[in-house]
């Protein structure tokens, strides 16, 4: 079987590992064209071409995916499937295109958390579990028939870069295993609607953007620490504070933190810290307590060493 593999960052790179690794017939990788990036604006490979590279496989990077001179060339690799992790939306003429289609790996338990940020809102809205799904693409985004899921539990200390670890070596098995079923013939696919009932909510993952990265103190403890996890390490989740003692407010990007409830009889948004290695953070129903920040200009850094800086 001849399969062509579409897909952009880290997280598709172990898919792509795991085919190229078991010898199955990659005959083509599609993924974004270079993008400049950091202070010198040099252009920067994704990862998914970096190992395309480093392996020798035919690449293409369209500009558009309608372009007739891509469409020509996607055609000359005569692929019998096309698999798609973390790529961007395909139109019609390119997912229909090979004998088998095309089939799409999603970091959630689909019907639930279609959209660009699965991990990430599924950890914010406080799940316990979430899980990798393979499904086949159709006209509307992540709701093709459903081939294969597995489900994988989220700790309470987990963060989105912990989940996203897990899940992209689970997916990339998963993609696996669902290219032996293809050549086994053994694949009908199940309909999204099965899964979804009157009563159930659908849960959407839209794509993130900074404003909505910002925690607003007026939540619950609980709340407040799921959307700093749920967003760590990036895009990370941040606030303005104003510690005692300093002149201005400070923009914080906040990683890693602690719960602590209980009745602050402070108001909200209220600093208490030694100055030296503690922090928390008063809300309604308790303190968060930082552990891991980052200021403008500064690195990743504990609590306490931001905190000796100040003095």
């Amino acid at each position: 079987m001849r399969i062509v593999f579409m897909g952009t960052p880290d997280f598709a790179v172990e898919s792509l590992k795991i085919l190229v690794e078991n010898n199955y017939n990659v005959v083509g990788v599609i993924t974004m064209p270079d993008k400049p990036a950091g202070r010198g604006h040099k252009l920067r490979f994704s990862p998914v071409k970096q190992y395309a590279l480093d392996h020798n496989l035919p690449l293409l990077q369209p500009e558009k995916l309608k372009e007739e001179a891509f469409l020509g060339e996607l055609k000359s690799l005569k692929a019998d499937l096309q698999i798609v992790v973390a790529f961007r939306m395909l139109p019609e003429v390119v997912w229909d295109m090979p004998k088998y289609g095309t089939f799409n790996l999603h970091a959630s338990l689909l019907p639930q958390y279609r959209g660009a940020a699965p991990i990430n809102w599924a950890i914010i809205n406080g799940e316990k579990e979430t899980g990798a799904t393979t499904f086949f693409l159709t006209h509307e985004i992540d709701t093709g028939k459903i081939i294969l899921q597995e489900k994988l539990p989220i700790a309470e200390t987990d963060d989105a870069g912990s989940v996203h670890d897990r899940l992209m070596v689970m997916g990339a098995k998963l993609v696996k295993k669902t290219v032996d079923l293809l050549l086994e013939d053994q694949i009908e696919g199940i309909d999204q609607s099965q899964f979804i009932t009157s009563e159930s909510e659908l849960k959407a993952a839209p794509k993130i953007f900074k404003d909505t990265c910002e925690i607003d103190l007026s939540w619950t403890v609980g709340k407040v620490y799921n959307f700093i996890r749920g967003l760590a390490p990036h895009p990370a989740a941040w606030l303005e504070l104003q510690f005692p003692d300093q002149p201005e407010k400070m923009v914080l990007k906040v990683f890693e933190t602690e719960k602590e409830t209980c009745a602050p009889g402070l108001p909200v948004g209220t600093v208490v810290t030694d100055s030296k290695k503690f922090a928390k953070i008063a809300l309604s129903d308790g303190f968060i307590v930082l552990k891991s920040v980052q200021a403008p200009g500064k690195k990743r850094m504990e609590i306490g060493e931001l905190l000796r800086g100040m003095r």
